[in-house]
């Protein structure tokens, strides 16, 4: 794709703990479950760590949020591409499946035990990253708001707040590849104490609208001709769907440690399918893999070459599409 591909950005939008059928269960012609209507915001956090991911058939919540709850996600998935076989690739929580997604690779299967949020690092891990392969071949890249890249010696201290993101696209400053995260208001993690139900966290129809609001920066920006984005949700965030990711690799103790949950993924581009619900197999690692597929760089690792890069997803010959409405 690199040496004849229109797109030039790519931007990976990840949102926090939400499954496919706990967004898009009731979506036609996806592989759903329908269930009992959740309340907006949820009335708490259910447990996702990888304890609970081994049980979760018969302790994680079986509830949904509707169309109603989430319109333009599922506008997006009607104009452009959603795809319903995409896992995570940690059976865990968020830490995990962030390091996924900047280096296709994780020491942990759950969160470390300290303020991994607000105190993230020292860092930790000394190997490639997508980061690091975009530096070499002459290419940007840009954290906005991601505490992972603390954990990584590449790409600790380099963090943007995420509200630089609209005026970096609005001055033509758009990385080649964003990585773009929410406050814990806007991330639509449901709240973990009552100081963050105070403050609004877990509504997803706000958390939604965040999304909205960056998908429009980058419209207005001008740059909707060159941009490939992505949005999915980091980890499983506790609740039931209802296929069963196949096992591809065993955690240190011999349980399951790749894939993870299902999460819904969004694929919002002028070259992405229109109205298309994506079958194909897909995981973190494959928005890393079609990075280094757009930008023409060499596999990170064993994981990104036998990735599928999200190739169905797209038609680089097509008309190209309108932005979002």
């Amino acid at each position: 794709m690199a040496a004849t591909s229109p797109i030039k950005h790519v931007v990976i939008i990840v949102k926090e703990n939400h499954g496919y059928d706990n967004y898009f269960g009731a979506f036609p012609g996806g592989n759903g479950a329908t269930m009992q209507r959740s309340p907006n915001p949820p009335p708490k956090d259910p447990d996702h760590r990888h304890a609970a991911w081994l049980t979760r058939d018969t302790t994680a919540p079986r509830v949904q949020f509707e169309q109603a709850d989430i319109p333009h996600y599922w506008k997006y998935a009607s104009e452009f591409s959603l795809c319903d076989n995409y896992f995570t690739d940690v059976a865990g929580p968020s830490t995990p499946n962030h390091l996924m997604l900047i280096m296709a690779d994780s020491p942990l299967i759950d969160n470390p035990r300290r303020n991994y949020r607000k105190a993230p690092g020292p860092p930790l891990y000394d190997q490639p990253s997508l980061p690091s392969k975009l530096d070499a071949a002459g290419l940007t890249w840009g954290n906005y708001g991601g505490y992972a890249f603390e954990f990584i010696k590449y790409t600790a201290g380099k963090n943007r707040p995420w509200q630089q993101f609209a005026t970096d696209a609005a001055a033509g400053k758009l990385p080649s590849v964003s990585w773009l995260y929410s406050d814990g208001v806007r991330s639509e993690h449901p709240a973990d104490t009552s100081a963050e139900t105070a403050a609004g966290n877990g509504n997803v129809t706000n958390g939604m609208q965040w999304t909205v609001d960056q998908v429009s920066a980058v419209v207005a920006a001008g740059l909707w001709q060159q941009v490939a984005i992505f949005i999915t949700w980091d980890d499983w965030g506790g609740w039931w769907d209802h296929v069963t990711p196949a096992q591809i690799e065993k955690w240190t103790d011999g349980t399951q440690f790749r894939y993870g949950g299902r999460v819904g993924c969004l694929v919002l581009s002028p070259y992405a399918r229109k109205g298309y619900v994506s079958k194909g197999l897909h995981s973190h690692v494959s928005l890393v893999k079609f990075c280094e597929t757009t930008f023409g760089l060499a596999s990170l690792n064993a994981r990104t070459a036998a990735a599928d890069g999200m190739a169905d997803c797209f038609d680089l010959t097509q008309a190209p599409l309108p932005p979002p409405s």
